[in-house]
């Protein structure tokens, strides 16, 4: 892959962030190779900490890896490491809840609550920023909105099908095997459909640029190191994280289910948010967009395909992870304000109207967190999508083809 325009960082300041990033994880690593337990909050925020470094830590290793992988395995590596430690938070509680039903309601709260904040907040907060950095900082670009490339209608499409499918899971009353088998297919073949879309030039910034510059060996032992720091430091936290979550819910008198629903991915998603707002900032908010939009999908599809395979392996009915009123009103909510993402998304630009539309529709439901307004607001999100998809009709076919290559070899320049 060839590096397009670079900025970097002294190795000295590498060495200072991914200093601070270990620092921050050591007292968690530190509390479970001892054996130690930590009162609810304190380990709330120990391991929480901990979390939020490691996704540096795979960040920064992510990046740096794309300079040395083929085309097909960087897409992925990529893939997966994105939402890495919300995938161990919500693997831990679907694990749990097959020797222990309570824990069923939890794995659904994170999954659902990780893939709103995306849409809800991260989508407006980058929109917003871009908007200013366009206005404020005379940079080109849309001054009030955000366009994407017309290769974002890969992720946009995949979205749209993986949500459609998702209506088969509150229906059934269940999180099954074949809704694992379904999505895990749709996450593969959007994999080996972007695999075909070759990207001329990638611009790697900050850390990420400065071990990008090394030689080889370095560079790749230094990759190799920052995986495996942040792979200690997940399986160090996860488990302990969420155990902390549900007793400080208890011990503060907070619904359980919604501390974990929020507090947790806050804590996995804060991260990635930041760095695709850099990017908005630095005039390059379809990129940081596009990252939103992907780690949405992979959430969407893989995250949702792996509960019900964590919950048989942690002792759980083969038949997957059964559902009760309050998950399934939380999957059609789910469910509604994605089909309103892809429907802003069809024609390739979210202007701010559209973003404040998404988040005031989730600051209610968050605000007012019953089922009648849960129930309203899916409600909004479905007919407000009805409305858009009628009115921008013209647009469908352009996604629909998006689904797999017409062959044409394309290749999209990265700014």
């Amino acid at each position: 892959m060839r590096l397009g325009r670079e900025v970097t960082v002294s190795a000295r300041g590498v060495a200072i962030r991914v200093g601070i990033a270990v620092v921050a994880a050591a007292p968690a690593v530190a509390v479970r190779l001892a054996g130690g337990h930590l009162p609810a909050l304190a380990g709330m925020a120990v391991f929480g900490v901990a979390v939020l470094a490691a996704v540096a830590l795979l960040m920064w290793a992510s990046e740096v890896a794309r300079v040395d992988l083929p085309g097909s395995l960087a897409l992925a590596l990529l893939a997966l490491v994105a939402v890495l430690p919300e995938y161990a938070i919500d693997i831990y509680f679907a694990y749990a809840a097959g020797s222990d039903p309570e824990f069923a309601a939890f794995a659904l709260a994170n999954m659902t609550g990780a893939n709103r904040l995306l849409i809800g907040v991260a989508w407006p907060l980058l929109v917003f920023f871009a908007i200013w950095a366009v206005r404020r900082r005379g940079q080109p670009g849309d001054r009030d909105g955000v366009r994407l490339g017309p290769h974002r209608r890969t992720e946009t499409v995949y979205l749209l099908i993986a949500t459609v499918y998702a209506l088969v899971i509150p229906l059934t009353g269940r999180l099954a095997w074949y809704d694992s088998v379904v999505l895990g297919t749709l996450f593969a073949l959007y994999l080996s459909r972007i695999r075909r879309t070759q990207h001329a030039e990638e611009g790697l910034v900050g850390v990420a640029a400065t071990l990008a510059g090394q030689p080889a060996l370095r560079r790749r032992l230094t990759v190799a190191a920052l995986f495996g720091s942040a792979a200690i430091v997940i399986l160090s936290a996860a488990e302990p994280f969420g155990k902390s979550l549900i007793e400080a819910g208890g011990a503060l008198g907070i619904d359980e289910f919604l501390l974990v629903q929020w507090l947790a991915p806050v804590a996995s998603e804060a991260p990635e948010v930041i760095v695709a707002v850099a990017f908005a900032l630095r005039g390059r908010a379809d990129d940081g967009l596009g990252a939103l939009l992907a780690a949405k999908l992979n959430q969407w599809t893989l995250l949702v395909a792996c509960l019900p395979l964590a919950f048989y392996l942690g002792g759980g009915e083969f038949a997957g992870l059964p559902l009760d009123a309050r998950q399934t009103e939380e999957l059609y909510l789910t469910i509604a304000q994605t089909l309103l993402g892809v429907a802003i998304l069809t024609d390739l630009r979210i202007s701010r109207g559209e973003a404040a539309l998404l988040f005031v529709l989730f600051a209610v439901q968050f605000a007012i967190p019953t089922q009648e307004v849960r129930y309203i607001v899916a409600v909004a999100y479905a007919a407000l999508a009805g409305v858009l998809l009628v009115r921008r009709r013209r647009q469908l076919p352009a996604l629909a083809r998006a689904v797999w290559p017409t062959g044409d070899g394309q290749t999209h320049r990265r700014r």
